[in-house]
C-alpha cells in the first residue's frame, strides 16, 4: 500500500465520518481509495492531482495567460494542401450557361476516369479539381464551345481517408481534405474515451511498400512537449486502452461518496 502522510489520512477519515458506514468499513474504504490514488499517481494518470509541465517543443513559445498575442489576418490564411481526386470519389460538375451540363453528379470509376457529355472519357486520378476544370474546358473548346466555364466540386471523398481506431468515441474512416494533424484526427473521431491510454497512440504509415509505425503521447502534445504531427491519406491512428484507468473506475464505483470527497479535497 502507498504510504500517505498522517494529515491526509486524517482528512480522509474526517470525510469518511460524514458518510453513514460502519467504522471498520469506513477505514477500509479510505485505505483502499488512498492506495488506488497513489497507484494512479505512480502510473502518471493525474487523477488525484499533478499536472504536466507546459512547453518543451522548440517551435512553441510559452506565454503568461494575459500576454497571449492576438492573431493577425495573415494567421487566418491557412496553408492548405491541394486535394487530389481518386477512384470512387463523387464530383459535382457545372458548365456555366448550359443547364443540361450543370449540376451533374459523377462518380470516378475504379480506374480513375469519368465520362462527361462532349468531353468523353477523362482520366482524373491524381489531379486537383482545378486541373480537371481546365482539361474539361479545353475539350469543350474543341467541341466549338466559346469560353466554357467549368466548375468541379467534391461531393464525397472516398479515395483519400484516414482510419482512426481503438479507444476513441467514434472509430471509422474519415476523409482527408487539406491538412490534418494527429490531434485533429482524434477530434474527428469525437475524442478519446475515459479508458484511453494517451501515451499509447500509434500511427501506422506505408511508404514505398514498407510499413512504418510511430508512438505518440497525446498528453505531451496537448502541453506542447513536442509538435502535433501531420497525418496523411491512408494513415491508421490507433489509440490504446488503459487497464489502470479501468481499474480506477471500478474501484471508485465501490466507494463513490469517497471519490467525491477526495475530489473536493484535491480542489
Amino acid at each position: 500500500m502507498i504510504a500517505w502522510p498522517n494529515d491526509r489520512m486524517q482528512e480522509l477519515k474526517r470525510q469518511a465520518d460524514m458518510i453513514e458506514l460502519p467504522q471498520q468499513s469506513r477505514m477500509r474504504h479510505v485505505r483502499q481509495l488512498a492506495s488506488v490514488c497513489g497507484l494512479v499517481l505512480v502510473l502518471g494518470l493525474g487523477a488525484c492531482g499533478g499536472r504536466p509541465t507546459l512547453g518543451g517543443d522548440a517551435n512553441l513559445t510559452v506565454m503568461p495567460a494575459g500576454d497571449l498575442p492576438l492573431p493577425t489576418q495573415q494567421d487566418f490564411q491557412k496553408d492548405t494542401t491541394p486535394y487530389y481526386v481518386g477512384p470512387f470519389d463523387r464530383l459535382i460538375i457545372d458548365v456555366y450557361g448550359m443547364e443540361e451540363l450543370s449540376k451533374r453528379e459523377i462518380q470516378v470509376d475504379a480506374s480513375g476516369r469519368i465520362s462527361f457529355p462532349l468531353v468523353g472519357l477523362l482520366q482524373v486520378n491524381g489531379k486537383t479539381p482545378v486541373e480537371i476544370e481546365q482539361e474539361m474546358a479545353a475539350r469543350l473548346r474543341q467541341a466549338y464551345f466559346r469560353d466554357p466555364q467549368v466548375t468541379v466540386n467534391l461531393k464525397e471523398v472516398l479515395s483519400r481517408v484516414v482510419t482512426v481506431d481503438g479507444e476513441v468515441k467514434k472509430p471509422g474512416l474519415y476523409p482527408l481534405i487539406g491538412r490534418l494533424s494527429l490531434m485533429g484526427a482524434v477530434a474527428r473521431a469525437e475524442g478519446t474515451t475515459e479508458f484511453s491510454r494517451l501515451d499509447d497512440v500509434v500511427v501506422f504509415r506505408t511508404v514505398g511498400g514498407r510499413r512504418y509505425a510511430a508512438l505518440y503521447n497525446l498528453e505531451a502534445i496537448r502541453h506542447g512537449t513536442y509538435g502535433d504531427p501531420e497525418i496523411y491519406a491512408d494513415d491508421v491512428v490507433m489509440v490504446g486502452f488503459s487497464e489502470s484507468r479501468r481499474f480506477f473506475k471500478d474501484m471508485s464505483a465501490l466507494a463513490s461518496p469517497l471519490v467525491i470527497a477526495l475530489d473536493r479535497i484535491a480542489r
